[in-house]
């Protein structure tokens, strides 16, 4: 499955930010990405670090979470609101990959089957992306790229690219972003734009999309801020591929299963 680990490669460290992984959520293409992707950057000597939403269906004792105090503790203000970030942290069985958790009991006491069908998707993926690299700050660990998979991740390169554009930890990483077709289908909150709003990031700077936004301005956004795109999945609505196809990223079709040489090659490409 894994590709060929004397493959010479120019970067060593390598930030995944996943929607989901197996085993902590259920078997899909997406979680099983989420993990393999990791796994396979790892044996290839890179090192990684690896993150995802603590989805409320998630078995803590069962899958060995524990807090991290040193990581926790802050809040992140979205829309005026203050919500708590909580960190987590396991290692998966039998392997050396090591999961964090971006917690938040408001935001993800639902189950991660119950995403696409509730009407704060765009505020999680909010809190998810800001909590992801304000946790990055405090590891102080630079990635050379950032390896976003899913739309739960769909507005970190936004973040990293314009809002945290002067923060050393991440600035310099080439952003990649996977898309799946497993996307929400539903409008997403109306006054999204204003929730996005942080630092650099305003109302006025978002204009160029669609104020009624849906999962394609979401992706829109992610492949806007991108060094490069993969189609990681079959069966990507059509309207999202062109838009990537037609963008200035780099963009990587669909391998198939054996993506492990491939991945790797076009992780190096982004440095040419």
């Amino acid at each position: 499955m894994y590709a060929n680990a004397t493959l010479l490669v120019k970067m060593k460290k390598i930030l995944f930010i996943n929607h989901e992984i197996t085993p902590y959520t259920a078997e899909t293409h997406l979680s099983l990405m989420g993990r393999k992707a990791p796994q396979n950057a790892q044996d290839h000597g890179c090192e990684i670090r690896t993150f995802m939403p603590k989805w409320g269906d998630i078995n803590e004792r069962r899958g060995q979470l524990h807090e991290v105090q040193r990581l926790s503790g802050m809040n992140i203000v979205i829309n005026d609101t203050d919500h708590p970030l909580i960190i987590k942290v396991a290692s998966i069985p039998q392997t050396k990959i090591q999961v964090y958790f971006i917690d938040n009991e408001e935001f993800f006491y639902k189950s991660k089957t119950e995403g696409p069908a509730v009407q704060d998707c765009a505020e999680r993926a909010i809190f998810f992306a800001r909590g992801v690299i304000e946790t990055m700050k405090k590891l102080r660990w630079s990635p050379d790229v950032i390896h976003c998979q899913g739309w739960m991740s769909y507005l970190v390169p936004l973040y990293i690219k314009q809002a945290y554009k002067d923060e050393p930890v991440v600035n310099n990483a080439k952003i990649v972003t996977s898309l799946f077709s497993d996307e929400p289908s539903v409008p997403l909150e109306k006054d999204i734009k204003q929730r996005i709003a942080f630092k650099d990031i305003t109302v006025e700077s978002l204009a160029d999309y669609d104020d009624t936004f849906t999962n394609t301005e979401l992706a829109r956004i992610a492949i806007d801020n991108s060094d490069g795109i993969i189609a990681a999945s079959e069966g990507i609505r059509e309207e999202i591929l062109k838009i990537a196809e037609e963008s200035s990223a780099k963009y990587l079709p669909f391998t198939g299963e054996d993506f492990g040489d491939a991945y790797m090659k076009f992780y190096d490409s982004l440095f040419d």
